[in-house]
């Protein structure tokens, strides 16, 4: 038997159309000051809040350390295959493109884009052959997890979607560890004899041009800026398709892209956007939104000369055009030669990835490392650093999970709407005092007593009928609650738009630049639904339930709500949001990854704070792997060792 929907059609575009109307709203609010005295009152809090939100230290005060491996002579030029240190443990490969002679001359940092072979490809290439062919020390580098930079050295791979995502669940950001490196990028750049220091410039195309901007909104020893088809508006950002590398948490509740442009000033920044571009957050249109507000910081410095757009009837991409606009730009402001008109390419030649390699495939260092290696190392050190507590203030540790979350003050039911039943079940839209709109199906109990089910999935109602919790509810005779999560099933769209990003891709992104997590909101749901379940249906008792990224949703609202004791049955759900061995983790939705989460803490702690019975039925690893025998042991010890040091009574089960 299949179960009924509740309405005649879905909701398709609700939620995400919600979260639109919201970032609009931020664009306005968020708009810059005009004069210079607001403005540099406004400034330092603005950096330190960018910098708060990247989650990554930035600045040190040292040359990296860096070795070369090789070096490639050319025609006018060599190329010099290096490896640099960013952070401890963490090391950049990279060419550095030297012309003949003493120098010094103007250095040039170059960022690439979404190309999983990194600054290897050819058009990221091309631009390290014109600017050394032209008197300029141009750094290219490997973005985290691109390049020699991939899990696997030699096979390149997206460096986004769950892969860098995992990152914010041990505290950092692939933003701001792109930030770190290419800020280190500087320091080396800097510290060459052959480097002006005073004369640094930076440009990149699509996701390098968006660290470009970032980079020198941050670092003030960039005097020339050139970020290309990467400059839009943070409100498109919201419901729209870009990469985790691109997102800043949080980033609405306290700025739009106008205040970092901002920051470059009075700087040189020269903004290019091709009218032809494929991705709506790119458009020219949304780029001149951006320019119009900064341009009022520009004005302000009396530097209005500093900053310029220009835009190409092209697609997406660093074309030939763009790199003699560069050319021209960097001339003018690092050079002082020309008045900044395009200046014609000379031809070179560009060279296998192979050759530009810093090391032989399949033969980098460990110390160089890739996001997966990070993650689970950095994971370890915080699980040992959460084993080693001998006592955990439960009502602390339950605020600093409703922290991470950020879960605001629950929300109330607005209104409840009654449908007609249909078979067995109860049909009902619950209207939530945010806007929100929740599809839910009501099955009253069979038997005497009125103990209800609370169940939910990530694939929506549908999912749930092949679930054991499903089936073992049903033959007990229990009441059942049956809803959809915030944008999934009827409810709405899940975010996806094409197949290679993950579930709620989209969605989880825009609730982060909104100040949000999706978990969070998910939590939300499953408070109004107890809420439902004991207006509407009377519930004495109340069974929280879930499958997969629902069970967690499920038992951080038990942990989180204390006006109510909650037992909870969690199906094919991970006991640890620890990095286990798939890359990219293909189980869990992008829901999953929630800033700081283990920082925090983990699963078992929340298991604890609930101070219930919790089973797991089906446990698994963050990628849905089953655990071992030794593995299902060590987490049976963990979860009663967290029960311990809380100090409360409560008890995990595992079930296969």
């Amino acid at each position: 038997m299949s179960l009924p929907k509740v309405w005649s059609e879905n909701l398709e575009n609700h939620t995400v159309s919600r979260l639109k109307l919201e970032a609009a709203r931020r664009f306005r609010i968020l708009s810059l000051p005009e004069s210079l005295n607001e403005w540099l009152d406004l400034r330092p809090r603005l950096v330190a809040r960018i910098e708060k939100s990247l989650s990554v230290l930035l600045k040190q005060n040292t040359p990296p350390a860096w070795e070369e491996t090789g070096r490639i002579p050319m025609d006018g030029y060599s190329i010099s295959k290096i490896c640099y240190q960013s952070r401890p443990g963490i090391k950049v490969t990279g060419n550095l493109y030297i012309p003949e002679g003493q120098g010094p001359f103007p250095g040039v940092i170059g960022m690439h884009g979404h190309w999983q072979q990194g600054r290897l490809a050819e058009r990221v290439q091309a631009r390290g052959h014109l600017l050394a062919k032209n008197g300029y020390v141009c750094l290219a580098v490997d973005a985290f997890g691109s390049g020699e930079r991939s899990t696997e050295h030699g096979k390149f791979e997206y460096h986004g979607a769950m892969l860098g995502a995992s990152l914010m669940n041990i505290g950092e950001t692939l933003m701001g560890a792109q930030v770190a490196d290419n800020m280190r990028g500087v320091d080396l750049l800097c510290s060459l004899p052959y480097v002006d220091a005073g004369k640094i410039g930076a440009t990149g195309a699509s996701g390098g041009g968006n660290q470009t901007m970032w980079l020198a909104a941050l670092d003030e020893r960039i005097q020339a800026v050139m970020p290309v088809v990467s400059v839009g508006s943070f409100e498109s950002y919201v419901g729209g398709v870009n990469c985790i590398c691109e997102l800043l948490p949080d980033g609405l509740s306290f700025c739009e892209e106008s205040g970092v442009l901002a920051l470059i000033a009075p700087r040189a920044l020269k903004i290019c956007n091709c009218l032809r571009d494929c991705n709506p957050t790119f458009y020219a249109s949304e780029m001149l939104r951006s320019f119009k507000e900064a341009r009022k910081v520009f004005q302000a410095y009396g530097a209005d000369e500093k900053l310029s757009y220009q835009l190409f009837d092209m697609e997406h991409g660093y074309w030939p055009e763009i790199r003699e606009a560069m050319l021209g730009f960097f001339d003018l402001q690092l050079k002082g030669a020309g008045h900044g008109a395009p200046r014609k390419e000379s031809a070179f030649t560009t060279l296998p990835e192979e050759d530009l390699m810093v090391f032989p495939r399949g033969k980098r260092p460990d110390e160089v490392g890739s996001i997966a290696a990070h993650c689970r190392k950095r994971g370890a050190e915080l699980r040992q650093n959460l084993m080693a507590k001998k006592s955990i203030n439960v009502k602390d540790a339950a605020e600093g999970l409703r922290k991470i979350l950020r879960v605001n003050p629950p929300l109330k039911i607005k209104k409840i709407h009654h449908h007609s039943s249909r078979e067995e079940w109860g049909r009902f839209s619950i209207e939530g005092t945010d806007g929100r709109f929740i599809p839910v199906l009501l099955q009253r109990p069979k038997n005497a007593n009125s103990n209800y089910l609370i169940l939910s999935s990530p694939g929506g109602k549908e999912e749930i009928e092949g679930s054991r919790i499903f089936r073992e509810a049903q033959a007990a005779g229990n009441g059942l609650i049956l809803f959809d999560l915030l944008g999934a099933g009827e409810s709405g769209t899940d975010g996806r738009k094409g197949e290679s990003l993950p579930p709620y891709h989209t969605l989880a992104r825009s609730e982060l630049w909104l100040g949000r997590t999706l978990m969070g909101e998910w939590v939300l749901d499953y408070l109004l639904m107890a809420d439902f379940a004991k207006r509407e249906a009377g519930a004495a008792s109340i069974t929280f339930g879930g499958l997969r990224d629902a069970a967690l949703a499920a038992l951080f609202s038990a942990a989180l709500d204390n006006s109510l004791k909650y037992s909870l049955k969690l199906e094919n759900a991970p006991v640890t949001l620890l990095f286990n061995e798939d890359v990219p983790p293909k189980f869990l939705t992008m829901a999953a990854n929630i800033p700081g989460f283990l920082v925090w803490g983990d699963i078992s702690l929340v298991c604890a704070l609930t101070g219930e019975s919790c089973e797991f039925i089906n446990p698994l690893h963050s990628d849905g792997k089953a655990l071992s025998d030794g593995e299902l042991a060590k987490t049976r010890n963990e979860f009663a060792t967290m029960n311990s040091v809380c100090g409360t009574k409560s008890s995990a089960s595992f079930i296969r």
